[in-house]
């Protein structure tokens, strides 16, 4: 059965989750382009010669997007609109949605839904393509909510990410939205610290362990560091 939530009052708090590590266990975007370079043994073969190039520029936060839109091409070569990719992402989700039922984090679904509720303001705000969180939301009653997601756009015979939600970007995006004063935030990452010292009440959750006492440094004393569920991840557990 579809929970009725109420619908939030203008001046209600604002609640933002991250999605990855937060809501799913797990990298959602990583594990759609995952799927479709492995589908295609050509996207594969270019995967492995590109990784050599790609994968030191995804681990490191500033040079993280371009490393991140060059498997992205890989990936939807052959795609020409974000509205084909789209059309993609749906059959990948309904193909897969035991095991994205499965990554779908129960603690973060009650608190997700504890928040609607109440009658709060929610909104997603992910590096992932939009579509992607909101298809997989709707597999647990939460399509109504509003995501902001990493917007994508053609070139060169694919589609790459066009403007990623990430970091002081993703802020950016909020307040072009009309997201402003942030009561609550929670994310699993460092790159989401602009959101996280946005808010009057920063939680996070999921973190990798080498991360916590950094997050225990720069955030306010008392902040809540904790674990939803992702046995390889750090945090109180709940």
């Amino acid at each position: 059965m579809t929970a009725i939530y109420p619908t939030p009052r203008d001046d209600a708090p604002l609640v933002v989750f991250d999605f990855d590590h937060t809501l799913y266990d797990g990298d959602s975007g990583s594990h759609l382009f995952a799927w479709l370079i492995k589908r295609n043994p050509l996207r594969l073969l270019a995967a492995l010669i590109a990784t050599p190039l790609l994968g030191p520029l995804v681990a490191f936060l500033p040079t993280r997007r371009r490393g991140i839109s060059g498997y992205v091409w890989i990936a939807t070569f052959g795609l020409h609109r974000a509205r084909e990719f789209n059309k993609v992402i749906d059959r990948y989700v309904l193909k897969h949605e035991a095991d994205i039922r499965r990554r779908l984090l129960p603690v973060a679904l009650e608190v997700f839904a504890r928040h609607r509720a109440a009658g709060d303001r929610v909104v997603v705000a992910t590096g992932a393509p939009p579509e992607l969180a909101r298809a997989i939301l709707a597999f647990v009653a939460h399509q109504g909510v509003p995501v902001i997601g990493s917007e994508v756009g053609p070139f060169l015979g694919a589609v790459i990410a066009t403007r990623h939600c990430h970091n002081e970007e993703k802020m950016r995006m909020l307040r072009e939205r009309g997201y402003g004063e942030i009561d609550v935030a929670y994310s699993d990452s460092s790159a989401d610290l602009p959101l996280l010292l946005a808010a009057a009440a920063p939680v996070v959750v999921n973190p990798k362990a080498s991360r916590v006492d950094y997050f225990r440094q720069v955030l306010p004393p008392g902040t809540p560091v904790l674990n939803w569920g992702c046995v390889d991840r750090a945090g109180d557990p709940v």
